[in-house]
């Protein structure tokens, strides 16, 4: 490193180190990297997302430091989790096949002293003194490849640990892949995997299976008048009041945007249309208020879909019908469940019946 790498790097440091204290943010590494790359502009939808805050509020509190980490370093942090992983994983299998090739050269040059040894002892005529230096080479040879066997069972010991570490590593990755980094509930492909697996419970069970589909009513509106943190809040608290009002085996995930998903197992049509109006009410029962200023924004509202399961469905026709539901819903003033059971289909047009 350069004098002037160097003093371009403290200088980057020093600001975020300013930028923390300012902001009264206690400086842990994470919120450190956070400023200092913003301190490099070296991620332009981040300094976007911080310049924003700074806008609106003048300084940026630790909620907000925690919400730009979720969005703008957990991808990379994953990453570089992985790569290092993957270097981790390509050292341990080099490291072992160099082991097993030392030792298959060290196998093959005592099956062939064995082998000259079986010989000489085969033609006779061997006196003593030649038998003693044929036992002194055998016993040497014999040792030579204990100890090759020895440092071979604990190369493979130390691999089988390590790996098991790695395995430990990217079990703890996969679950990251699988949350939504925003709401911390499941994503898309966490959903998707979890319906296969519940409707082949179903299948095998013969019991009930519903999916409820969720929509903020006019949630483009809302972050177009409050800005999009003030978005990201409400798809936290939509997040929050799935979990809370959900219970056993029942999963919900984010499904894109302000769309959610909830799996309910064994719950027919009737309770799944109670999960989703106990959940409508209670999203409806928050007031928001703007941290930053305790002003009142009102309150948010939900559009609900619900469907179950049928024998000859798969995940995409139940879910293509929990969205008929959802869009039923909407048509029909937002701010309601609609199950599939109060709909009726004429002419290729969807009414609530």
């Amino acid at each position: 490193m350069t004098k002037l790498d160097f003093d371009r790097a403290s200088g980057f440091a020093n600001a975020a180190l300013a930028l923390l204290k300012r902001s009264q943010i206690p400086p842990f590494p994470v919120y450190f990297e956070l400023f200092y790359t913003y301190a490099t502009a070296a991620n332009r939808d981040l300094n976007k997302s911080v310049n924003a805050i700074l806008a609106e509020k003048g300084s940026i509190g630790i909620d907000d430091a925690s919400t730009l980490c979720e969005k703008h370093l957990k991808i990379a942090d994953m990453d570089a989790r992985l790569r290092h992983m993957s270097q981790v994983m390509s050292s341990k299998i080099t490291d072992v096949n160099h082991a097993i090739e030392i030792a298959m050269v060290t196998a093959s040059s005592y099956s062939g002293s064995l082998q000259q040894a079986s010989g000489d002892l085969e033609n006779g005529g061997i006196d003593e003194d030649a038998l003693k230096l044929l036992s002194s080479r055998l016993l040497k040879e014999t040792r030579r490849m204990q100890d090759m066997n020895r440092k071979l069972e604990a190369e493979l010991e130390n691999t089988k640990d390590d790996i098991s570490v790695l395995q430990r590593d990217l079990d703890e990755v996969r679950k990251e892949s699988m949350l939504d980094p925003l709401t911390k509930i499941a994503n898309r492909k966490a959903f998707d995997e979890q319906l296969e697996a519940e409707i082949e419970r179903t299948v095998a069970s013969g019991k009930p299976l519903s999916l409820l589909v969720f929509d903020i009513d006019h949630f483009k509106a809302f972050n177009d008048t409050y800005g999009h943190l003030t978005g990201d809040q409400v798809l936290r608290l939509v997040a929050q009041v799935l979990k809370a009002n959900l219970r056993g085996r029942d999963m919900s995930a984010r499904f894109g945007g302000e769309e959610f998903v909830a799996i309910l197992p064994e719950t027919d049509l009737a309770g799944g249309l109670n999960v989703g109006e106990t959940i409508r009410a209670a999203v409806q029962s928050k007031e928001l208020l703007k941290r930053s200023t305790n002003e009142k924004l009102g309150r948010i509202t939900l559009s609900v879909g619900v469907a179950t399961f049928r024998s000859d469905d798969t995940a995409a026709t139940l879910v293509e019908r929990a969205d008929k539901c959802l869009y039923a819903a909407k048509g029909n003033g937002r701010n309601r469940v609609v199950a599939e059971h109060q709909l009726s289909e004429n002419n290729g047009t969807i009414d609530v019946a």
